[in-house]
């Protein structure tokens, strides 16, 4: 029978490498994690900007579409001076 000193350093040494191969294995999940929260991140900035863009009517539609408006108000502002400048 072996001595139980050496079978104790034996078992320390195993449970050594079970740690090391548990923490290797860990840090790669992290890393892992790390780079998803990461291309997480940047798509929900994106969606986040788009919404913005929509929202303030930055897109090219929207651009389009608010310059049709401005121009029809613009427009109006000048028929509606017009007529106040006929009544005088």
């Amino acid at each position: 029978m072996t001595e139980p000193r050496n079978h104790t350093v034996r078992l320390l040494q195993e449970i050594r490498g079970a740690i090391a191969a548990l923490d290797n294995k860990l840090e790669s999940k992290v890393e892992m994690l790390d780079k998803k929260i990461d291309r997480n991140h940047e798509e929900v900035k994106e969606r986040i900007e788009i919404v913005r863009q929509g929202a303030f009517g930055e897109s090219v539609l929207g651009r389009y579409a608010t310059a049709g408006i401005d121009q029809r108000i613009a427009a109006a502002e000048k028929r509606i001076s017009d007529l106040e400048q006929q009544r005088r």
